[in-house]
């Protein structure tokens, strides 16, 4: 019993190791089944933390904390294990229970069995020495529950001061929770931007791989171009070093009998003025037998001489619409039939005794002239070589200063200037009709109408060999396929469209108004009444029709020298040069009219500056407003554009014969003063605003118009000729 005694004291002393610990569990009731039967018995006679109810606090009296239920180490577990069975065996079993009552141990006893009587002394004495053992226990106990107590409440502070901390990490944790929700919805943010970004990125990628496509689908155009325009230059060259050829001669001839027609007309009606005023005063009195008064007279002889520019305006009107559908060489032949019809007419008018016959005509005649001045410039525009068509093209001018100058040397008193001569004279009209219907039948059609309006390239390449004598033809075939394609969206244009259309409106105007500085120049006033202004001038009638004949000798000579000039000084200096010169020619010959009562010498002054006027109009305006019009469109509004500009040409023709007479009886001496304005209106227009044309392809002169439009084509105009001229001209 003592050693049982001193081993629990031993394990049980100092709270140290292997004595009892708090644990969550209750003492194994086999260690001390005396103690567990007095627990039960009396429960409040033994301390609380015996009460085996597992994992539930005590409350220690001693030391006023709730504990854990003991429970024993394993070593004292075993020990008091051995000590109890030894002395179970030594003393038997006994069933009392003792209870602790102010600190005192109190039995209660149950019915004692006979073997507990015989050693109720010793019984005395072993419950004595298990209450010392028990007090010692307890008191262990409450020295370790102590030691226990104020380990577990350092423990409580430091999990309390853990406790405030991690209450105050649980916030930070908290809060950065927070921020890293934030963060994560930014990140996710910033991914779909990413995401964004990236397919812009590969937006741009592809965007700027198209752009590098496209870049050098520019560049390998860009040498494509470089290569077209090289080999557009080399052609250029090849066709500015085309000849003239023995049949583009013959052709040429032939075609101008139609202008010659133009001129002749023109010429004819001055010369037998008297004669015709006598024929028709007669005719009246033979009929009515009353004579007309000289105002009636001299205003029937005007509605001659202006009834032909009226048949001019119909004729020149229709142009256009005869060329597209019969061809320009077919309308020429089937207008020689309007040209025999008009000069029958009028050299059969004495002979039906009929001034009806005399206007009908010149109505005719001059339907066949205006169809002429339409149809020959194109013509001749289209068949000749690009480096020959300027001075080709004054070669139309010629004819009519020829025609000019044969009907005023016919038209004097020793030929045809006679009242038997006259009918002859305006009948002889019937010859360059008949000459061309048997001139022209052997020409060819013109290739531009063939290939680029009608789609017959085989024609007009034997056309083109004909007429270039030779059977390199590419460059010529090659550049009217270019106008083809540039005019492929115009077509066949209206004269309506044309008004409206605005790319076309702008050349339109130009060749309206270079027919406009041809008419209101005052040329057409020389011609008709250039007899009675020499005669005003203080001329007798002799020198005048004699001066009269002179100015076609000028306008002949001066035409034979503008034809080389055309194509060397280019048609818009040549133009500038002849509407200056007639417009200074005009002042003078105004100050001549004033001054001609006071000084005698004056009159020869009128006589110079009259024929200063005619050199200075075969120069520019003379030649140019017909060729200059062809040139300014492409195949399919040309033939629309020829019929408006000349029935511009021939209203004004009208305009000036039918009223000079009126203006000239009003203003006198200072007849040429409206002239001389518009003289200085056409100079400025035409420095401003008319393109050079000289060695230029129809379809470049097209493409000046496209481009650059109205507001800024002022800058590709260069005085005389073009940089690309002189490029050419280098070359």
């Amino acid at each position: 019993m003592g050693e049982t005694r001193k081993r629990m004291k031993e394990s049980g002393g100092g709270g140290g190791g292997g004595g009892f610990i708090a644990q969550s569990r209750t003492l194994p009731r086999t260690n001390f089944p005396h103690l567990h039967h007095r627990s039960h018995s009396h429960p409040h006679t033994f301390p609380h933390h015996y009460h085996s109810h597992p994992h539930r606090h005590q409350y220690s009296p001693a030391n006023e904390v709730y504990i854990t239920t003991l429970s024993v180490t394993p070593s004292a577990h075993s020990d008091f294990e051995e000590d109890e069975n030894e002395r179970i065996r030594q003393h038997g079993f006994f069933g009392s229970e003792t209870d602790t009552d102010d600190g005192k141990v109190t039995s209660a006893t149950h019915t004692p069995s006979p073997h507990h009587l015989l050693n109720d002394s010793n019984e005395t004495q072993t419950e004595e020495d298990d209450e010392t053992t028990l007090r010692e226990i307890l008191m262990s106990l409450q020295r370790q529950v102590t030691v226990m107590s104020m380990n577990l409440n350092a423990k409580l502070d430091e999990l309390q001061t853990r406790g405030d901390r991690q209450f105050e990490t649980d916030i930070a944790l908290c809060e950065i929770r927070s921020q890293l929700d934030h963060l994560t919805k930014s990140m996710e943010s910033c991914q779909s931007d990413v995401n964004e970004v990236k397919r812009d990125i590969a937006d741009m990628k592809n965007e700027v791989d198209q752009v590098q496509q496209i870049r050098v689908e520019i560049e390998e155009l860009r040498e494509y171009v470089d290569r077209l325009e090289e080999l557009t230059h080399h052609r250029k060259l090849r066709l500015l070093q085309q000849g003239l050829t023995f049949f583009l001669t013959y052709t040429i001839l032939a075609s101008v009998l139609g202008m010659l027609q133009f001129g002749y007309n023109t010429g004819v009606i001055n010369a037998p003025e008297a004669n015709i005023e006598t024929f028709i005063k007669e005719v009246y009195k033979v009929r009515y037998n009353t004579d007309l008064p000289e105002v009636t007279i001299r205003g029937m002889y005007s509605f001659a001489v202006s009834i032909f520019a009226v048949g001019g305006m119909l004729g020149g009107f229709s142009g256009g619409m005869i060329a597209d559908k019969f061809g320009r060489k077919g309308g020429l032949l089937l207008n020689n039939f309007l040209g025999i019809g008009g000069a029958c007419l009028m050299g059969f008018t004495k002979v039906f005794h009929s001034y009806e016959f005399l206007f009908a005509g010149r109505f005719i005649i001059g339907v066949n002239c205006g169809l002429n001045t339409s149809l020959v410039p194109m013509y001749i525009s289209e068949i000749s070589p690009l480096n020959l068509r300027g001075g080709l093209g004054t070669v139309n001018q010629l004819a009519v200063t020829i025609g000019l100058l044969i009907s005023q040397i016919l038209g004097i008193k020793q030929i045809l200037g006679t009242d038997e001569g006259w009918p002859v004279l305006l009948g002889l009209a019937i010859c360059p009709a008949i000459l061309q219907l048997i001139l022209l039948p052997v020409c060819p059609e013109s290739p531009r109408y063939l290939l680029i309006t009608k789609q017959w390239e085989e024609e007009a390449r034997k056309a083109l060999r004909r007429l270039r004598a030779s059977n390199q033809i590419e460059e010529d075939v090659e550049e009217m396929r270019a106008e083809e394609r540039a005019q492929q969206t115009e077509a066949t244009v209206s004269m309506l469209e044309l008004i409206w259309s605005p790319t076309l409106r702008y050349p339109l105007i130009i060749g309206v108004v270079m027919q406009l500085s041809q008419q209101l120049s005052g040329i057409n006033a020389v011609f008709y009444y250039s007899t009675d202004l020499f005669q005003k001038a203080g001329l007798s009638e002799d020198i005048a029709k004699f001066m009269t004949i002179g100015i076609g000798l000028i306008m002949v000579t001066m035409t034979l020298i503008t034809i080389p000039l055309m194509d060397r000084m280019g048609r818009r200096t040549l133009h500038l040069y002849g509407l200056g010169g007639m417009f200074i020619f005009s002042i003078f010959i105004t100050i001549s009219f004033l001054a001609k009562e006071m000084i005698d010498w004056m009159s020869y002054l009128s006589v110079v500056s009259t024929l200063g006027f005619v050199v200075f109009f075969a120069v520019g305006p003379g030649s140019i407003p017909w060729m200059i019009t062809a040139e300014l469109f492409s195949q399919g509004p040309r033939p629309a554009a020829m019929s408006i500009a000349v029935l511009v040409n021939w209203m004004s023709n009208f305009i000036v014969g039918i009223g000079f007479p009126t203006m000239n009886a009003a203003l006198d001496n200072y007849t040429f003063l409206p002239f001389s304005a518009m003289l200085a209106f056409f100079w400025i227009f035409t420095y401003q605003k008319v393109p050079e044309t000289k060695n230029k392809t129809f379809e470049e002169i097209s493409a000046v118009f496209r481009q650059n439009g109205r507001d800024n084509f002022q800058d590709t105009i260069h005085y005389g000729s073009t940089n690309e001229d002189h490029g050419l001209n280098k070359s």
